[in-house]
């Protein structure tokens, strides 16, 4: 066996990004909060799942994610539907696997690409690459050096204890995609597995649904898998995952302290308002926010169960043409 080690710098910005990841860590609620309440896991997941699937352009919308996990029927590509099935399966399981066994690896693609190739839970047997849109990012290294890959890569994962966990996932991840061990499904394979690292260090990292602000940065993740790519270090990518770690932590810190303080978020949504009549991303825009379900949970829901504002289509809540304003007094 090879004592493989992984090529990647580390900048004074990823000391940063990680010593501020720390703070939050020690400051929010989260893992007493969620990872305690049935219901704000299963949502987390829920979303995790959704986000990662778009990634690899399925286009069901959160609603419909949900309804499949709940057990309705949906309109939707047979394909897709399936996806969402699997994956929500998989990630049940995630969490109870070993992050050292390849074993386990495999068992757990098998259970997230079943019905979706003829190659689930197993080594790809032909040459795959990553594209972006029409693009060809990144062509893997033959099927033939897989196993031997994959072997070397867990090696390392396993026997390497002075590397920062928080380094060691997003390396593992990068180098996960490099190799491609699959014929499919590696994108969520990659995602997947830096969760169960993670978790292993920080059970917050169990429920948090990092893949939303990937989705949000689709092509600047591909660009950057590409520029690690020609210069043989994965610098750039433990960065940005890094940083979509840290906007994430930001966002359930925000949304811990906001519970406590709704009617200031419901005074400046009704100030941003005012007069005018503006659609949810127009308010967002005027608020400064980007995550949409800290928007609607803390100022858009309490703002209309307060009866302060209301919906041009009442009927149609969730009309692609619904709008809100400031809601007559009579």
């Amino acid at each position: 066996m090879e004592n493989y080690i992984p090529p990647y710098t580390i900048s004074n910005q990823i000391i940063n990004i990680i010593a501020n990841i720390s703070s939050l860590l020690t400051e929010i609620s989260f893992t007493n909060k969620e990872a305690s309440n049935p219901k704000l896991r299963r949502e987390n997941r829920v979303k995790t799942i959704q986000a990662s699937l778009a990634i690899e352009n399925n286009t069901l919308s959160l609603d419909q994610v949900t309804d499949i996990i709940n057990g309705k029927r949906i309109l939707g590509e047979p394909k897709e539907i399936c996806e969402v099935k699997n994956a929500f399966e998989a990630y049940d399981l995630l969490l109870t696997l070993n992050q050292y066994s390849i074993k386990d690896l495999l068992y757990i693609h098998g259970i997230l690409m079943k019905e979706l190739t003829n190659e689930a839970g197993t080594f790809r047997s032909g040459s795959v690459g990553i594209f972006a849109g029409e693009t060809l990012v990144h062509m893997a290294p033959p099927p033939s050096q897989v196993p031997n890959l994959m072997t070397n890569l867990f090696h390392w994962l396993k026997s390497t204890k002075d590397i920062h966990p928080l380094i060691k996932s997003c390396v593992f991840h990068y180098e996960f995609e490099f190799i491609h061990p699959f014929s499919d499904g590696n994108g969520r394979m990659g995602r997947m597995w830096q969760t169960l690292l993670l978790y292993n260090w920080n059970p917050i990292f169990g429920w948090l649904p990092i893949e939303t602000l990937i989705k949000e940065r689709q092509d600047e993740y591909y660009k950057i898998l590409g520029e690690c790519d020609k210069a043989a270090d994965s610098g750039k990518f433990i960065e940005f995952i890094l940083n979509a770690i840290y906007e994430t932590l930001l966002e359930i810190g925000k949304t811990d302290q906001v519970t406590e303080h709704v009617t200031d978020q419901v005074e400046r949504l009704i100030n941003v308002i005012g007069n005018d009549t503006l659609t949810a991303n127009e308010i967002m825009a005027k608020l400064n926010l980007k995550h949409r379900d800290t928007f609607r949970k803390n100022y858009l829901l309490p703002s209309i169960n307060e009866g302060f504002i209301e919906m041009t289509i009442p009927d149609k809540p969730r009309s692609n043409k619904q709008k809100y304003r400031l809601k007559k007094k009579l």
